[in-house]
């Protein structure tokens, strides 16, 4: 199936929170429609940079600002929608098929991704011409 922009979506998590502090929770098939085969987190990422710059085939991911905050721009070839990312109770679920560009990271950021599959680079799309064509193709 070929998503779009208007298909990823802004999830919300249960969050409990007192005097000791906060707490949310994540929990495959449960809150989000994937199980979990990888994790990983991006940090320490220097004032102006961007990271992401690529699409997924199959891969499905669940962005979470675990601390700090960053912009994700989802693009699907047609159109472009952005996110702001600074509650670590929201996590932003991106399907397959969309490109991802990550930028304006505050000081101290953290970006704490769950991912549906393992690593694997043919999963890659990241030159924007071939995602274009790839898109494309897609349509036929």
């Amino acid at each position: 199936m070929k998503y779009t922009v208007n298909d990823c979506e802004l999830l919300e998590f249960d969050k409990h929170s007192s005097s000791k502090g906060s707490l949310s929770v994540v929990q495959h098939q449960k809150d989000i429609p994937f199980d979990i085969k990888r994790v990983y987190y991006l940090y320490d990422v220097p004032g102006g940079a961007s990271r992401g710059a690529h699409a997924h085939k199959e891969l499905w991911q669940l962005m979470i600002a675990a601390s700090g905050s960053f912009r994700v721009t989802l693009d699907d070839g047609k159109q472009k929608r952005s996110f702001f990312l600074n509650r670590p109770y929201q996590g932003l679920l991106v399907k397959p098929g969309i490109w991802r560009d990550l930028d304006e990271f505050s000081s101290g950021a953290c970006c704490f991704v769950l991912a549906s599959e393992d690593y694997d680079e043919e999963d890659y799309i990241r030159n924007y011409k071939e995602f274009i064509i790839y898109r494309k193709h897609d349509n036929d």
